[in-house]
């Protein structure tokens, strides 16, 4: 049984020019001590899924399994319980945390509302401080004395408190200095390899998830495009958006950004309110066919543990550009990510 189970989920938002699709009947599954990553652009709905899954925003459709237990309708008073199992850690460490509160409260507060004695909290937050890479004497200090990348170490050990089952982690990087992003990865991926926690990686940055996931789900305008294992997708991808999506990282070496081949989106983004009626992907894709406008693929096997929607087998087409991606890339990262997919 898998740890999380999400099943055809919608969420929809009413705005002035019509309704939004930001999750469109996705389906996933995590199993336990596995981190799936989640990409895409911006505004494609991935922290909506988060958030949803957390039940911080009402689902308009589908079904939430955590644990062996559905979650999708549970009042706030009966989520209560199920947060001990799943927390969350916010893309932004500057506005997630209090700042008329000291880190060792901030940390405690989980803790408090879960009915733990004084002395329980005060060696759990030591503890959690020390697993984080800070000093437990700091805990009497407040965010405003530490750096970006130290505030996000807070939030995880806040998120780690009540020792949850999964993380679901929104873009936790993305407001640190690059050269910080590095260490907090790190760190997430040594605390999930000793505690056993689950992720739920957010990103834009391809490259960055593939290095601390073992599956990816690739998202677009509200629908999944792509899952299958990072490793597979990285050296393999099936779907032209996620090719556009190696193909934009970029690679701190001139002479293989000048050589390699560059795979680059042309036409519009469509209006999320105004969906094209077959492959939403359609406006930009390069090898767009009548088929492809008329009628919406689904998400059907493409080999052992993978989905593709879209409707041609691209792999070989699309294969030399990624093989260039993915090689030049890890002959960068040495020394700052663990480079390698999980196992």
């Amino acid at each position: 049984m898998s740890l999380l189970s999400v099943r055809s989920l919608v969420v929809d938002y009413q705005t002035s020019s019509g309704v939004v699709h930001a999750v469109n009947d996705v389906s996933l599954e995590i199993e336990a001590g596995e981190t799936v990553g989640l990409v895409g652009e911006s505004g494609c709905g991935k922290s909506t899924l988060g958030k949803a899954i957390m039940q911080l925003i009402p689902a308009t459709n589908g079904q939430i399994v955590l644990d062996g237990q559905n979650i999708s309708s549970l009042s706030p008073s009966a989520m209560r319980p199920i947060r001990a199992k799943m927390q969350m850690i916010f893309q932004d460490p500057y506005n997630s945390l209090n700042p008329r509160r000291t880190v060792g409260n901030l940390i405690a507060q989980p803790l408090q509302v879960a009915g733990y004695d004084k002395a329980a909290i005060a060696a759990r937050v030591s503890e959690l401080m020390t697993q984080v890479g800070l000093p437990p004497d700091a805990a009497s200090r407040y965010p405003h004395e530490f750096s970006g990348g130290q505030r996000q170490r807070i939030g995880i050990a806040r998120a780690l408190a009540l020792k949850p089952k999964l993380v679901i982690c929104d873009e936790p990087v993305s407001a640190l200095d690059v050269s910080i992003r590095a260490q907090v990865i790190n760190l997430l991926q040594d605390l999930s390899d000793k505690l056993g926690v689950s992720y739920l990686f957010i990103s834009h940055d391809l490259t960055m998830v593939q290095h601390i996931a073992n599956k990816l789900i690739v998202m677009y305008l509200g629908r999944v495009v792509e899952t299958g294992s990072a490793e597979t997708i990285w050296k393999h991808p099936a779907h032209p958006y996620t090719q556009a999506l190696l193909a934009a990282a970029p690679v701190a070496d001139p002479h293989v950004m000048r050589s390699r081949n560059r795979f680059v989106l042309q036409g519009d983004l469509p209006s999320p309110t105004n969906l094209p009626q077959g492959c939403a992907f359609s406006t930009r894709c390069p090898f767009v066919t009548d088929r492809c406008r008329q009628e919406r693929p689904v998400l059907r096997p493409l080999g052992e543990n993978r989905r593709t929607a879209c409707h041609y087998d691209l792999v070989d087409q699309l294969e030399g550009a990624a093989s260039t991606s993915i090689s030049s890339f890890s002959r960068n990262v040495e020394g700052k990510y663990k480079v390698g997919a999980r196992a």
